[in-house]
């Protein structure tokens, strides 16, 4: 892959229509940032970015998304039954507790958005034709506005190679499960703030490995569930792409979706799980 996954267009950077896109993905994830895989994808292949999201956005605007959104989170969080930690358990003051809420509550929202992201993507720059299915009236109907609004707050992080101190053998063997080498998702590097909610959290999701697993087997059914039935059809294959004139961009990017769709499977069940671990989980039902 010819990418430079160091090169970011950050939120503060972005102008015309890229800051209009910035503002859509937004409202579209209901998180009040642009992640990590926007912000690399408008760096490297900006033209193949904006056509990209103007063919998937409409995927998460419907009801049926919303309810395929609280029934991951439903599905996640019962295999798992996390316990709640308060702020006096992890020796934060309230205001510092509502922080760690907020900002996890972000990652709880943008987890099944990125998951249908990815496998939407993967499947498509694969090859593969999804969409078109003739389903029922939440496939089409609005996204109902109330749901996971204004739940989050914007996640701050330490330092891509920091590892605090207190975090050393947690974020050990967080690598060490996600075989993530050096590297750290923004999750671990958001928690890495807060040592106690960090070795509270990873202590909490990795508990029980059945039930971790079945979690994980039940989130990748509901993604692929969905994205198997979408009432829209994204056109992002190959062929799509070449006839919009972005088949240079097919390569590298089938490589990108493809990995983080791969990663993913194992990562973002966690999201809900971490949420959770300090009362922030969003709703289960619609």
């Amino acid at each position: 892959m010819s990418l430079d996954t160091s090169a970011q267009v950050y939120d503060h950077e972005a102008a015309g229509w890229q800051r209009g896109l910035y503002d859509d993905v937004k409202r579209t994830f209901r998180a009040p940032f642009v992640n990590w895989i926007f912000r690399t994808a408008m760096a490297n292949e900006p033209a193949f970015l904006r056509y990209t999201w103007g063919q998937v956005a409409p995927v998460f605007d419907t009801r049926a998304f919303a309810q395929f959104s609280v029934d991951y989170r439903d599905a996640v969080l019962t295999e798992l039954e996390v316990p709640v930690h308060e702020g006096r358990d992890l020796g934060l003051r309230p205001p510092e507790y509502r922080e760690l809420q907020g900002q996890l509550a972000t990652f709880d929202i943008v987890g099944p958005r990125l998951a249908v992201l990815f496998r939407t993507l993967a499947r498509t720059l694969d090859g593969e034709r999804v969409g078109g299915a003739a389903g029922g009236v939440d496939s089409t109907a609005p996204y109902p506005a109330a749901l996971d609004r204004d739940r989050g707050r914007e996640p701050t992080m330490v330092g891509p190679g920091e590892t605090p101190p207190g975090t050393e053998e947690t974020l050990a063997a967080v690598r060490e499960a996600h075989d993530l080498g050096d590297g750290l998702p923004s999750i671990y590097r958001c928690l890495a703030q807060w040592p106690a909610a960090l070795d509270a959290g990873w202590a909490a999701v990795t508990a029980d490995e059945e039930a971790l697993a079945a979690a994980r087997g039940e989130a990748d059914r509901l993604v692929e569930d969905f994205v198997g039935r979408l009432a829209y059809t994204p056109r992002t294959t190959p062929a799509d792409l070449r006839s919009a004139g972005l088949g240079g961009a097919v390569e590298d990017m089938a490589a990108l979706f493809g990995g983080f769709d791969a990663g993913g499977t194992d990562l973002l069940p966690l999201l809900s799980g971490y949420a959770a671990a300090v009362g922030a989980e969003g709703r289960r039902r619609l």
